[in-house]
Parts: C-alpha cells; structure tokens; sequence
C-alpha cells in the first residue's frame, strides 16, 4: 500500500470514528481525531474514546485538584456536564454540599433537559452519592428541570476534548455546551463573572494554535489536568448569549425544546411576545 493511500485509509477511518458530528469544523475534526487516538494508543483512556467525552486515567486527580481552588470552595451553585470523566467532578460537589445542575445528555428528547441535584434531600431519601453522581443515576433521581428553571450558577463545568492556555476548548462537536452557555447567559443564569472550567488530561492541553475560535465559543477561565490547574489568558470576550445564526439546522430541529425557547429569549429582548415561527 503507498503512503498516500495508507494516509487515506487512516483518514477515512478517523472520520468514521468521530461520528456524526465531524464535518462542521476540519481543524477541530483534526485535532479531536489526534486526541483521541492519542489516548488510545497510550492506554490512558477508560472504556470507549470516539465521538465522546472520553474517559483517562486520573479524572479524579483532577477532580481533587479543582476541589482546592478558591473558585471551588466559594461556589454554591455548580453546573457539570454528564460524561463519565467528570463523575468525580460531580461526587465532591455532591460531598461538599453544592446545589448541582447536569443536563440530561444531549438535552434528552421530550423531557425536560436538566437534573437538580441536592445533596440534602438525596441523603433524606437515602440515595447514596456514588449512584446520584453518575449520569444514569442523576437522571433517575435529580429533579427535572427547564433551563428557566436553574438558579444563578457560581460556575460552570465542561467536558472538553482539547483545550488551550488562551481559553479556546473543543468537545466531541455536538455544539452541546457553547449552546447551553449562550442559553445560560441570555437567560441571566451565568455572567462575565462566573468561571468555566474543565478538567482535561494533561494531554488534551494543546498549543493555542491549534484550535480555532469562533465567535460563538465560550472561553475557559481555568483548567484542571492531573497535573496542575491552570488560569488561562483568554483572546478577547465571551460571546453575548447563543449567536442564532451560527446554531446549526439540524440543532433546531434535533433539540426539542429550543425553537420555542428561542423565540421566548428573542421575544423578551424586542420587548414583545414570542413568535413560535422565530
């Protein structure tokens, strides 16, 4: 086989592997693939890395590391994305006494597409947090929420594939968090003040040329690997609320609950009541 049909092949192959996200952004497509075989071929990936929040060893390394920052111990309030590398993520928020959001996985189809986690009334009812931490769990027995429904949030976690020191961030390509942060800051549940954070293996941190930021991408104000934890140096400003233009068609119509959620966000800032056809 020549080099450049082994070098098709390979592609080929990675582009399959990505799923069905791949096709939106080629340099992000790159480095997700790049990541992902990474973890692979070094054996630091737990159960299934393709197309996902892929699990690594030391998640709960991390986990501990974010649990001594200031920002951590100050927070009351915490969203955290549903994939298994932040299980602990949510397990000390859990332990330490936090109110704490997950969305249902990809905002789920039909259901409202957010979980209220409240450690007190989960040890009234008896439900260990071990359980409650996991995704499956906190779907069966977190509080089911709108996202007018979520309190204030004194900071936001995202699951993230690659990362730079400058703030940029990739996940698997869903769009899934840069569209919830826009939804959270049109509705007045995140500011320019509320940290967003991630824990990443040392790995997935990346050259900040490496990834492209657009202008719907929420920036990362600290990331923790294994290793260390990390205030970045942002380029620029966090975008004002979700840039409608840049939403893909396939996430109106994919995602239940957001056209209507959509036209009540673009009512309220005309000042008139909503177009269910916005």
């Amino acid at each position: 086989m020549s080099h450049s049909t082994l070098k098709s092949t390979l592609e080929s192959t990675s582009e399959e592997k990505a799923g069905r996200w791949s096709g939106r952004n080629a340099d992000k497509d790159r480095l997700r693939a790049e990541i992902w075989s990474g973890l692979e071929a070094s054996g630091l990936s737990i159960g299934p890395v393709w197309s996902r929040i892929s699990n690594w060893v030391g998640a709960e390394v991390a986990a501990r590391n974010l649990s001594e920052l200031d920002i951590w111990k100050r927070a009351k309030v915490v969203k955290c994305n549903p994939d298994p590398p932040q299980i602990a993520v949510r397990l000390r928020a859990l332990y330490d006494g936090k109110l704490l959001y997950m969305p249902v996985p990809e905002f789920g189809s039909g259901e409202l597409p957010w979980v209220l986690l409240d450690p007190a009334k989960l040890e009234r009812d008896g439900v260990q947090f071990e359980m409650a931490a996991t995704s499956q769990g906190a779907v069966s027995v977190g509080q089911k929420l709108g996202f007018e429904d979520i309190q204030p949030l004194d900071m936001a976690v995202c699951g993230c594939i690659a990362v730079t020191r400058a703030g940029g961030r990739t996940g698997k390509g869903g769009g899934f968090a840069d569209l919830e942060l826009g939804l959270f800051r049109d509705l007045g549940k995140i500011t320019a003040d509320t940290p967003i954070v991630t824990t990443v293996h040392s790995s997935m941190v990346v050259e900040d040329t490496r990834l492209p930021i657009m202008a719907h991408d929420s920036l990362l104000n600290w990331i923790v690997t294994e290793k260390e934890a990390i205030e970045t140096a942002p380029h620029g400003r966090q975008p004002g609320g979700v840039v409608w233009d840049m939403v893909q068609p396939d996430q109106l119509e994919d995602i239940w609950f957001l056209k209507d959620l959509k036209a009540k966000i673009l009512a309220s800032k005309a000042g008139s009541a909503p177009d269910p056809k916005a």
